[in-house]
C-alpha cells in the first residue's frame, strides 16, 4: 500500500483559492482508504486552523491528518529530554504546540524556538541573542526565507533566522522541510516504509529534496513555486529529478 505526504500551499491551495482538482484528490485518497498526512512548514497555524481553512475552500480533512512544523518542533524537543524551559519567537501555532507538549516560557531557557513572527523586532532579536550567548539551543521550525501572500512575497521564518544567526553566530537545528527531522516524524505517523511513501509538493527545494533525502518517492506538481514555465530552471538549480512531474493532482493520479 502507498502512503502520501502532501504539501499545502501551492499544492492544495494558493492563499485563499483552492487549486483545481485538489478537493477531488483528497476525496480519492479517502475513498480508497489510503494513508495520508498533510505536512506543512507553516508554524503559525494549529492543525485545527489548517483544517478549518481547508474546509472553507471545500476540502474536508480532519485536524489529525495535518502535521505542522510546530508540532514537529515540539516532538523534537520532547525527545531531547534536555529541559522544559523555552523562549518562543513565533505565533499561536508554535505557542500552542509547545504548551501542549509541556514546555514553559522562562527567563533562563534551555531552547530558543523560532518560527514565523510577523511582529519580530530589534528587541526580540536582542533577547534571542542573549539567551543563545548563555547556552540555549537554537531550534528553527522551518527554513523558508520567503512566503507567498495575497500582496506578494513576504519574509519567512528563515529570513528572521538569518538575522539571529548573523548576530549570535549560532546555527539553528532546522525542523521543517527539507530537514530529515520532520520527514522522519511524518513517515513514522503513516506507519509505512519510506519506499512506500509518495511526497507530493510544488517546491523542489523543500518538498522534493526532503522526500528524496528521506528515501521516499517524489512527485512535483506545477501549481505553485514550480510552474510549466520555470520547472526546468527549478530542477537545474536544485540538482534534483523527481520521480514524477505532474501538471496537477489529477494528473498525478493518472500516472500512478
Amino acid at each position: 500500500m502507498n502512503g502520501f505526504l502532501i504539501d499545502l500551499d501551492g499544492t492544495l491551495y494558493r492563499g485563499h483559492e483552492p487549486i483545481p482538482g485538489a478537493a477531488e484528490f483528497l476525496q480519492w485518497l479517502q475513498q480508497e482508504q489510503l494513508p495520508y498526512l498533510l505536512v506543512t512548514n507553516n508554524s503559525s497555524r494549529t492543525p485545527e486552523q489548517v483544517a478549518e481553512h481547508l474546509q472553507a475552500l471545500g476540502m474536508e480533512v480532519p485536524a489529525a491528518a495535518v502535521y505542522t512544523s510546530s508540532q514537529a518542533a515540539a516532538q523534537y524537543l520532547t525527545e531531547q529530554r534536555a529541559g522544559k524551559r523555552v523562549h518562543i519567537i513565533g505565533e499561536a501555532g508554535l505557542r500552542i504546540a509547545l504548551d501542549a507538549a509541556g514546555f514553559e516560557e522562562g527567563t533562563t531557557p534551555d531552547y530558543v524556538v523560532q518560527g514565523i513572527d510577523r511582529s519580530f523586532s530589534y528587541e526580540k532579536l536582542t533577547t534571542a541573542v542573549r539567551h543563545l550567548s548563555h547556552g540555549a539551543t537554537y531550534v528553527l521550525t522551518n527554513p523558508d526565507r520567503l512566503l507567498p501572500s495575497d500582496g506578494g512575497l513576504m519574509p519567512g521564518a528563515g529570513t528572521l533566522a538569518a538575522s539571529i544567526t548573523a548576530a549570535s553566530g549560532v546555527e539553528p537545528v532546522v525542523i521543517g522541510k527539507p530537514s530529515p527531522i520532520i520527514m522522519a516524524y511524518a513517515i513514522e505517523r503513516l506507519g509505512l516504509p519510506a519506499a512506500d511513501v509518495w511526497v507530493i509538493g510544488d517546491n523542489v527545494h523543500t518538498d522534493i529534496r526532503g522526500g528524496a533525502m528521506a528515501g521516499c518517492r517524489t512527485a512535483l506538481v506545477l501549481t505553485g513555486v514550480a510552474t510549466p514555465d520555470n520547472v526546468h530552471e527549478q530542477l537545474a538549480s536544485a540538482g534534483l529529478t523527481p520521480d514524477l512531474i505532474c501538471n496537477d493532482l489529477p494528473h498525478f493520479i493518472s500516472l500512478l
